[in-house]
């Protein structure tokens, strides 16, 4: 626990500082107001035992402060009699808990625990927050494919060490579910497990998500801010996408990775974290590597164990299961299911944007049909043409679905990729081969 006392009482500073250093507490002492809001801005505090009664910047003034930058700390206030009226003040801008002087050291260490102990379950709520908004609807693994069965043995060994992972396969395959069962299998189940999609986020803002902020660090900066890496402590860092980090952000990455240590944006101190590293991408970052696009250090730090996650075009026996699956959790007025006929269409279909893409065709279907059967020509238009389609007339046939669903989507690239199954800059990338991207 790290204590900050702010009080203009020299004796009582100096007896407090010894006090809560003998109890193994880590203590800091500010002699007023200005002083205390100085050393909370630049460092890390769990609890502030704060005098109200100090000349220039008082004790309320501090607490107003600390609530308008949002500074994630316990506050301990100290007063005299005649201001306990200040001290409720003081409660209502938030602050944990009061004392008047004089008072007993111990009945002090005795509040700071206990504030220590909201502040560890308020860290806790917000590594909750984090992974409640940052999850995706992925749902368990269902397979039965021996590819499938042998990498998730893989992932019973992989887990027992805290050597950084590497994920590889195309978009859609389900490279974040085994990172997500890597979890479950470690020892840093009880820790969180934080994903962070590098490439849907730009430079500036994706710097300041993983590393945090200090107050000023930039235009917008108004009050310290901490990073994933940080919220991820004692579990693990999902980086998806990891080959769309910019060369600058892959040098902080491999020094924390390495070190354990990094700064925060604008940061002179130096923060230390236990995270476990799983990465993934869709790319060859090896050839990124040799194309000068991907740090050679980084690539042998973060492969250290690396798992390859077949497409679902070379694991067809668990199509049926995921649509049944997929029917399962998919909420429609009435019971559907799909004739022998639709359900070998979908077996035969190359599924370019592989599980992502199959469970939108099969929602789509499911809501989209009238009659409680759904047919072949429930189906994508893409998918029928698929079977009977000579392989120079694949790329037409695709462009022209691509192009229909981006007019459904009203131009929306993010939602027709969604629609489609697949990775927005995939999408981007076959526009612009059309000849119709920006």
């Amino acid at each position: 626990m790290k204590i900050l006392i702010a009080d203009d009482d020299k004796n009582l500073r100096k007896v407090l500082l010894n006090e809560l250093f003998d109890e193994g507490f880590d203590a800091d002492v500010a002699e007023n107001g200005i002083m205390a809001m100085d050393l909370l801005e630049r460092g890390d505090y769990d609890v502030l035992v704060l005098d109200l009664n100090m000349p220039g910047l008082n004790g309320l003034d501090v607490l107003r402060k600390i609530k308008t930058l949002e500074i994630s700390i316990e506050v301990i206030i100290l007063t005299g009699h005649a201001t306990v009226s200040s001290a409720i003040e003081a409660m209502k801008l938030g602050a944990y808990d009061f004392l008047t002087k004089p008072f007993r050291v111990e009945e002090l260490k005795a509040i700071a625990k206990k504030a220590f102990e909201k502040k560890q379950l308020v860290h806790e709520n917000l590594v909750l927050r984090t992974q409640i908004k940052r999850q995706s609807p992925t749902g368990q693994i269902i397979t039965k494919s021996p590819l499938i069965l042998e990498i998730l043995e893989s992932v019973k060994k992989v887990a027992m060490s805290d050597y950084p992972v590497l994920i590889q396969g195309e978009s859609g395959v389900g490279k974040e579910l085994i990172a997500k069962a890597i979890h479950e299998a470690s020892g840093r189940v009880d820790g969180p497990f934080i994903p962070i999609n590098c490439g849907a986020i730009p430079e500036n803002m994706l710097e300041s998500e993983l590393f945090g902020h200090e107050k000023g660090a930039f235009t917008g900066a108004y009050s310290k801010k901490p990073g994933l890496l940080e919220i991820a402590d004692r579990g693990i860092l999902f980086l998806d996408e990891i080959s769309e980090l910019t060369l600058k952000l892959q040098g902080k990455l491999l020094r924390v990775i390495e070190t354990g240590r990094f700064f925060r944006m604008g940061g002179t101190k130096e923060n230390s974290v236990n995270v476990k590293f799983i990465s993934a991408t869709n790319k060859n970052i090896k050839g990124g590597v040799e194309r000068a696009n991907f740090r050679t250090d980084l690539y042998y730090r973060i492969s250290t164990i690396t798992l390859h996650i077949p497409p679902l075009r070379e694991r067809r026996e668990d199509i049926l299961l995921l649509v049944e699956h997929i029917i399962k959790n998919t909420s429609v007025f009435k019971k559907k299911n799909f004739t022998s006929e639709a359900l070998k269409v979908l077996i035969e279909h190359s599924w370019p944007g592989n599980v992502r893409e199959l469970q939108n065709v099969v929602r789509m279907a499911l809501i989209l049909s009238k009659n409680d059967v759904i047919e072949p020509c429930d189906l994508p238009c893409d998918l029928i043409v698929e079977r009977e389609m000579p392989g120079d007339r694949l790329e037409e046939v695709e462009k022209e679905h691509i192009l229909r669903v981006l007019k459904e989507a009203g131009g929306r690239k993010g939602k027709a990729a969604e629609i489609l199954g697949v990775d927005p800059k995939t999408l981007y990338r076959k526009l612009v081969n059309f000849g119709v991207g920006e």
